[in-house]
């Protein structure tokens, strides 16, 4: 059965929602599986540098979405950004154009518990790797970019994660430390 016309989405937004969902898996999972890894002098002398460096962060620079913040009820999220285009218990979706999407996640006090934000191919649309994690970030050999800053004392993780090619895709995520 077709949706009602009224609430039928952009034909790209299903490519779109499967890119959100899963450069947020992979951004939420990368950080745990990097920890992980044990015995590799290469990878723990750069963890030691990373925690070293985390250290010296107090608060992220990237602290607010449209004044959505982690922690903010989903009633208070919901007035700062309208009508969701998909609202659920957990979780609202929101296209706010055809190059961005917003996906605010709810804990079980339906309080804000990570914020995911899509931009494709938005050029300066997508805030800077600097603006989110307080750093550049330095390219990989394809162009692409990733970072994951924790914030324990502000209680959230931040992270920047842009594919490489012309037309990239800009992740940025933040998510409440449990």
């Amino acid at each position: 059965m077709s949706p009602h016309p009224k609430y039928r989405l952009p034909r790209n937004l299903s490519r779109l929602s499967l890119c959100a969902a899963c450069l947020l898996c992979l951004t939420a999972f990368a950080a745990p599986a990097q920890s992980a890894r044990g015995g590799d002098t290469a990878h723990n002398t750069a963890d030691a540098r990373a925690a070293k460096a985390q250290t010296a962060h107090e608060q992220p620079p990237f602290q607010e979405y449209k004044g959505v913040r982690i922690g903010m009820t989903a009633a208070e999220a919901r007035k700062k950004l309208g009508s969701p285009t998909d609202k659920g218990d957990t979780q609202d979706f929101y296209v706010v154009s055809d190059k961005e999407t917003v996906q605010v996640m709810y804990d079980g006090a339906k309080k804000v518990s990570a914020i995911a934000l899509i931009y494709i191919n938005a050029g300066d649309k997508a805030p800077t790797p600097k603006a989110v994690t307080g750093e550049e970030i330095e390219a990989r050999p394809d162009g692409s970019l990733y970072k994951l800053v924790r914030y324990p004392k502000a209680g959230y993780w931040v992270s920047y994660s842009r594919t490489a090619g012309a037309s990239p895709i800009v992740s940025v995520t933040m998510q409440k430390i449990n």
